[in-house]
Formats: C-alpha cells, sequence, structure tokens
C-alpha cells in the first residue's frame, strides 16, 4: 500500500500551532489600535495649539467651545478657525480670559483622555505646559 496524503495527527498538531500563533498575534493588534486612537487624540491636541496661536495673533484672545468629528460629520470649535478633529474624536477647549486654555479631547474608540493646557492651571492628565498627555 502506497498512500500519499496527511494522517490526521499531523493535520491536529498544524491547527494546535495556528491557534497559538493566533493567540499570540490577536492582542498585540487590539493594543495596536488603542495607540492609533491616542496617536490621533495628541495630534488633534498639537493642531489646536497651532490653530488656538493663529487665533490670538489677529484677536489677542484664545477661542472656546466644543469641536467633535463624530460619524464623518466634523462640527468645528467656532466659524472663524474652523478646526476639525480628526474622526471620532471630540474635544472641548476652556479659556481663561485671553490668559491661557486648557483642552481635552475623547475617542469613541477608547475609555482613555488627553489633555493640554497653556497659561492656566494644570488641567490632568497634563502635567507639563504645552505637552499633550493621555491615561
Amino acid at each position: 500500500m502506497n498512500r500519499k496524503g496527511f494522517t490526521l495527527i499531523e493535520l491536529l498538531i498544524v491547527v494546535v500551532i495556528i491557534g497559538i500563533l493566533a493567540a499570540i498575534a490577536i492582542p498585540k493588534f487590539a493594543n495596536t489600535k488603542e495607540k492609533a486612537y491616542l496617536a490621533s487624540m495628541k495630534s488633534d491636541l498639537r493642531n489646536l495649539v497651532t490653530a488656538e496661536e493663529a487665533y490670538f495673533s489677529d484677536y489677542t484672545t484664545y477661542v472656546a467651545g466644543n469641536a467633535s468629528n463624530l460619524l464623518g460629520v466634523g462640527t468645528p470649535l467656532d466659524a472663524t478657525t474652523k478646526f476639525v478633529p480628526s474622526a471620532g474624536v471630540s474635544m472641548a477647549v476652556v479659556t481663561n480670559a485671553g490668559i491661557g486654555y486648557s483642552a481635552t479631547t475623547t475617542h469613541g474608540g477608547t475609555t482613555k483622555t488627553c489633555s493640554i493646557f497653556l497659561g492656566v492651571a494644570q488641567v490632568p492628565p497634563a502635567t507639563v505646559e504645552g505637552e499633550p498627555k493621555c491615561t
């Protein structure tokens, strides 16, 4: 008898090896997605700093308000700056009488928040002025 093919044991070993590799890889991909959300929120905070400083140079005050970009519908911070955050990001900006501002961002894909402040008291999780920080 000269049969060619794989035995049941060989096939089971291959399936077990593939299962082990998948169990290792899936958590790493899930973590990568959250890192992308955090990077998006930090990037929006850095872009907000640029928009706020441009507005300040024209009007000698900072702009406050809420901005979001949920489900592909962007709501700008205000009509003048037209600053809209990245997809899935919501942002709240609070000013302090032209002295400074603070901003906090959230994303629908994670429970973490990011914040930044300039010229005002610390806004957790940010601890260094002008540097976005997430928790």
